[in-house]
């Protein structure tokens, strides 16, 4: 992936070395919990929280420090810049204007308006801050459980999280929340699966403007994508964490679901093209 020398978001809070849970979780205490919930757009911990009724929103710490200058925090703040460029012009095409969310960089746990957040449950989007969170520790152990690896791939997991933001500032996630609370399991599921396909339609079609517009992808940089979203499928993780398939509980939509949705959304760079709401063909 081409990334080096574009501009970075000054969106970034690095909270790393500052968290509440004093270092990193191993990888042999959180397989269980990684298998659950790899790729949730938004925490467990977040929905229930919110479903639940939730309380006050508690406070984050904050960090004074400047923009680490490491590779890694110098990917994630170009990327970031990178999907703000990109839905930035999207929404001023529709006549709108774009307010962008920080992307949170720690390790271990952190406090947000939603709850602590951990690095078990992976990237996740607090709608109550507006705030992306993730742990970069996050990426290796992508590699070492799924064996998926490359920058694209991991500019994919922001690209999918930014687009949980998106929705929510289009009033699609509200509405798919209030909807569930008066839905059975099985239909609430249905429409959670929704909300996230459309999120990884979204991350498509960050790719499809950004390399448009700036060049990024790379010879194998899609297919590094495509691995990512058939590994995080519903069917996949259920089959490597407990040895069967339950369409019923799904929230995520399958591999097929979310490599078909990623890749319409890259193919096509067409906002609409991403409604997953109005279809029944999934």
């Amino acid at each position: 992936m081409r990334w080096e020398g574009n501009r970075e978001s000054s969106n970034v809070e690095d909270r790393r070395g500052i968290g509440i849970g004093g270092g990193s979780i191993g990888i042999g205490s959180v397989v269980i919990a990684l298998i659950a919930s790899y790729f949730f757009g938004i925490n467990p911990a977040v929905v229930l929280n919110l479903l639940g009724g939730g309380g006050m929103p508690v406070a984050s710490e904050q960090s004074n420090q400047p923009p680490a200058t490491d590779r890694e925090s110098r990917f994630v703040r170009t990327v970031l810049a990178d999907i703000e460029d990109t839905w930035t012009a999207l929404f001023r095409q529709q006549g709108g204007e774009y307010a962008p969310p920080k992307l949170v960089l720690f390790s271990g746990m952190t406090q947000t308006a939603c709850g602590t957040g951990q690095s078990a449950t992976g990237p996740f989007y607090c709608p109550a801050d507006q705030n992306v969170y993730i742990d970069l520790s996050f990426y290796r152990l992508m590699q070492e459980r799924f064996q998926v690896s490359g920058e694209f791939a991991q500019a994919y997991v922001i690209a999918h999280e930014v687009a949980h933001h998106v929705q929510n500032l289009l009033g699609i996630s509200g509405k798919v929340h209030q909807a569930r609370s008066r839905l059975s399991e099985k239909q609430a599921n249905e429409q959670s699966v929704r909300l996230e396909l459309q999120a990884d339609c979204f991350a498509g079609l960050w790719a499809f403007h950004a390399n448009q517009a700036r060049g990024i992808i790379e010879s194998g940089d899609v297919e590094s994508a495509l691995n990512a979203a058939t590994a995080i499928g519903d069917d996949a993780l259920q089959r490597q964490g407990q040895g069967q398939v339950v369409p019923d509980s799904f929230t995520h939509g399958t591999s097929a679901q979310r490599v078909a949705w990623f890749k319409r959304g890259l193919q096509s760079g067409e906002v609409r093209d991403c409604d997953t709401f109005n279809t029944n063909a999934l």
